[in-house]
């Protein structure tokens, strides 16, 4: 196996309240997010969304996809989301928001390891390129957010392995 934690930050000028709702419906991603193909929801979870259930489905820039499931497991509006990952790869990851004067900071920890044996060789000898991949990925997903609530984004912060 494979681990990689990813911690990547955005800059957003946009209220807390609305980056939190976008992020916390994650059905509509695919609407805004380039490379995320499908959500499925495979449980509804409670109120607050705790034990939600999703399929989600990557389209890799190095053309593999990646499947997982993400089932919530904390949220304290307007924010922390957390979610504990199984599929291709299985982990944490953990959406942190914090307002600024300026918007919304947010962090991404996403705290993984490959589970897939195609998936595990792949990371193994192309990590660069999986990296490459995760950092574009992420970088779309600032700009799908930032246009989605209609503001422009700051470059995107990060901090790998």
């Amino acid at each position: 196996m494979a681990s990689f934690d990813f911690d990547t930050t955005w800059h957003i000028k946009a209220p807390i309240g609305e980056v939190f709702d976008a992020l916390a419906d994650s059905m509509h991603w695919p609407d805004w997010w380039p490379g995320l193909v499908d959500v499925q929801s495979l449980e509804a979870g409670d109120d607050q969304g705790i034990g939600r259930t999703q399929r989600f489905v990557w389209k890799s820039r190095l053309g593999y996809r990646l499947r997982f499931d993400i089932r919530i497991t904390r949220v304290h509006v307007p924010c922390l989301i957390e979610g504990v990952a199984s599929g291709d790869v299985a982990g944490i990851g953990k959406w942190q928001l914090h307002e600024g004067s300026t918007g919304t900071r947010i962090r991404y920890t996403w705290r993984v390891h490959t589970v897939r044996p195609w998936l595990s060789l792949l990371s193994r000898v192309a990590r660069p390129l999986v990296l490459w991949n995760h950092r574009a990925m992420m970088r779309t997903g600032a700009k799908g957010l930032a246009q989605h609530l209609r503001c422009v984004p700051a470059p995107c912060r990060r901090t790998e392995d």
